[in-house]
């Protein structure tokens, strides 16, 4: 049994506390916000302790593991004052808006002992650890190509919703950092490390903010493989996302994480069920039906809005007890920041990307996002 709490009370904090409630291994105890009234509020329905202070909650209450829930600029200082304390932290999408704030955060975990992770709950989808393994299992031969293609729609009652949204400073950018976080995980996790990324943005349909609303990149992967990044938050009402990979011997499989329109937390459920939507690995073609049927009861009997948290929460609690490191660090959280920086920075300059990236400490124009 572990002692838990969250950092931050907006909208997708409700789903980690629903998590941490229905774990067995989590004690669920406390919840912190800058405003204590709001900590008292949201405390109040989980049956928990409220505090405006990190430190003080995570001692007086020995907090084992801490959620930091907190817009994506503001995930550096809870991280650190949580470790510091004695926690170890899981940090919802992106691990951070920025290389600099990851990079702290990842050398904090070293210097206080402590496991960080990043929240990137779709890789525990059933028919993304079936990808998985079959890319693995050597089925489609050597990944040679992954795609991401993501049509979704975010509008202007979206952006209100929150006053930290839509802008660079409080929520850091938009479709990549966003809504795109966890396709591109997905793309990096099967596809492997990145060698070079050319890559272009824009704001195209929402001129009432400041952040991108699509992408585009095309990228080198270092086992010779290429891939395809396609991101937008201008088709209504939020058509469909897929995550494809194709090899080396001509098979190909695939994944639709999400259909019918974007998750939205606090706002909208998860419109239809993930699924295996290409599969084409010799002799298994006819099982695609068998999976989807299995995949669709599944989400039929959850609620997958809280689900998949959980498993990745378990599965970290469970590293905690192994002794071993979880399936996704805050060095595999980098990654996915990595490769959105590398397509801010591409823009800026107009030309290909080589990787590892580091952060621009003589520069202020936020990898390319604001003008210096």
């Amino acid at each position: 049994m572990y002692r838990t709490g969250i950092i931050g009370c907006g909208k997708v904090a409700h789903l980690h506390a629903k998590a941490l409630k229905h774990l067995p291994t989590s004690d669920f105890a406390a919840v912190f916000s800058r405003t204590l009234d709001k900590a008292k509020s949201f405390a109040s329905e989980y049956g928990v302790n409220a505090y405006d202070n990190i430190t003080e909650m995570v001692e007086k209450e020995k907090l084992d593991l801490v959620m930091v829930c907190t817009p994506h600029p503001n995930h550096l200082d809870p991280t650190l004052e949580a470790m510091a304390a004695g926690a170890h932290v899981i940090v919802e999408k992106p691990l951070a808006s920025t290389l600099e704030d990851c990079d702290v955060m990842i050398a904090a975990g070293k210097k206080y002992n402590k496991k960080l992770g990043t929240i990137s709950q779709r890789r525990f989808y059933e028919p993304v650890i079936r990808l998985k393994k079959a890319i693995d299992d050597g089925k489609i031969g050597r990944p040679i190509l992954g795609t991401i293609n993501m049509l979704s729609w975010r509008d202007e009652k979206y952006y209100k919703s929150d006053p930290w949204r839509g802008s660079w400073e409080h929520e850091g950018g938009g479709v990549m950092v966003n809504q795109a976080p966890h396709q591109l995980d997905l793309l990096v996790w099967l596809m492997g490390e990145i060698d070079e990324v050319y890559g272009t943005w824009a704001n195209m349909t929402h001129p009432y903010i400041e952040v991108e609303d699509t992408a585009l990149a095309i990228v080198k992967f270092k086992n010779g493989g290429l891939g395809s990044i396609f991101l937008s938050n201008c088709q209504k009402p939020g058509i469909h996302t897929k995550v494809q990979i194709h090899g080396s011997n001509g098979a190909s499989v695939g994944v639709t994480p999400e259909a019918g329109a974007m998750f939205i937390a606090g706002v909208s459920g998860i419109a239809g069920p993930p699924v295996n939507d290409l599969w084409t690995v010799p002799g298994e073609e006819h099982l695609i039906e068998q999976w989807t049927k299995e995949d669709t009861e599944i989400f039929n009997s959850i609620d997958p809005t809280v689900h998949y948290i959980e498993k990745q929460i378990e599965e970290f609690l469970d590293a905690l007890t192994a002794g071993r490191e979880p399936l996704i660090t805050g060095e595999e959280g980098r990654k996915t920041v990595e490769l959105f920086t590398a397509i801010y920075r591409s823009t800026r300059d107009n030309k290909p990307v080589k990787f590892p990236l580091f952060p621009e400490k003589d520069r202020k124009d936020m990898d390319g996002r604001l003008k210096e």
